[in-house]
């Protein structure tokens, strides 16, 4: 997740989503990932206090800013090996997206603002990162 001043995310072309400050968070699904695990990452990524405040740091939730959510395999491809990452840790399409969709409908269910990418499409994501800040989140 990185913490960003504006994000967008286009397919062919269009936008189909948007977002000023808030929080670009690339999701990837491991094999062993369930809803839990989807709804716990949702939390970490909604409360997660990365954003500076008065009286110390605040998080996205603290400011009422949106979460722009696109979901990224790749994320799970390990390199240790050669030269080609292998996607053995990644959760295959049927299994990863509504995964995906659960993060998003548990952001949406504590009250965020969510725009998202489109499953298994050619995305373009586009940021300005604020800080930069950029974590790894695992649950």
């Amino acid at each position: 997740m990185s913490r960003v001043a504006t994000a967008a995310v286009t397919v062919d072309d269009v936008v189909v989503g948007e977002i000023g400050r808030g929080l670009l968070a690339l999701v990837g699904v491991r094999r062993e990932d369930d809803g839990e695990a989807a709804r716990t990452l949702a939390r970490k990524l909604h409360e997660l206090r990365i954003f500076p405040g008065q009286d110390g740091e605040v998080s996205a939730a603290d400011l009422g800013l949106p979460v722009l959510v696109v979901s990224q395999f790749t994320l799970y491809g390990d390199t240790r090996k050669g030269r080609r990452p292998s996607w053995v840790d990644a959760a295959p399409g049927g299994t990863a997206e509504p995964l995906v969709g659960e993060v998003v409908a548990e952001l949406r269910r504590r009250g965020a603002e969510v725009a998202t990418g489109v499953f298994g499409a050619r995305m373009l994501v586009f940021s300005v990162n604020e800080g930069p800040m950029t974590l790894l989140l695992e649950v």
